[in-house]
């Protein structure tokens, strides 16, 4: 199987985008998790500009807590260009639930294959 380039990535990406910010968001996960995925993660696997934005706040946000990081990122996603920013309608539906956390994780994992594509598919 041929690698796959960010260009051919598929459409199918953004449920998995808004996906993956609701868990790096969500309190069920620990701050140091958040940061280990986002170490992982590279920004151009999130094709909606204002997805990889948000990625990249909370990438550089670090290992705060996930209420305070929900408080700080309107704010700082607004500064950098999108003044429309609304992070509960982002992250909807608002609270992930535990049955929900293994499919978010998944979701994770595909993505690491987007962000990391000469690797061994991390999914499986």
């Amino acid at each position: 199987m041929k690698p796959r380039t960010h260009n051919q990535e598929p459409e199918g990406n953004i449920p998995l985008e808004r996906d993956t910010l609701r868990l790096l968001c969500s309190v069920l996960l620990k701050p140091g998790t958040r940061l280990e995925i986002c170490r992982l993660l590279e920004p151009g696997v999130f094709q909606d500009p204002l997805r990889r934005v948000v990625f990249e706040e909370i990438r550089s946000l670090g290992t705060i807590d996930s209420r305070r990081l929900r408080e700080l990122l309107p704010a700082r996603v607004t500064n950098r260009g999108f003044p429309d920013f609304d992070l509960q309608e982002l992250l909807a539906p608002h609270q992930v639930t535990e049955p929900e956390i293994d499919r978010l994780f998944e979701g994770v994992l595909r993505l690491l294959d987007f962000s990391h594509p000469d690797e061994e598919q991390l999914a499986e």
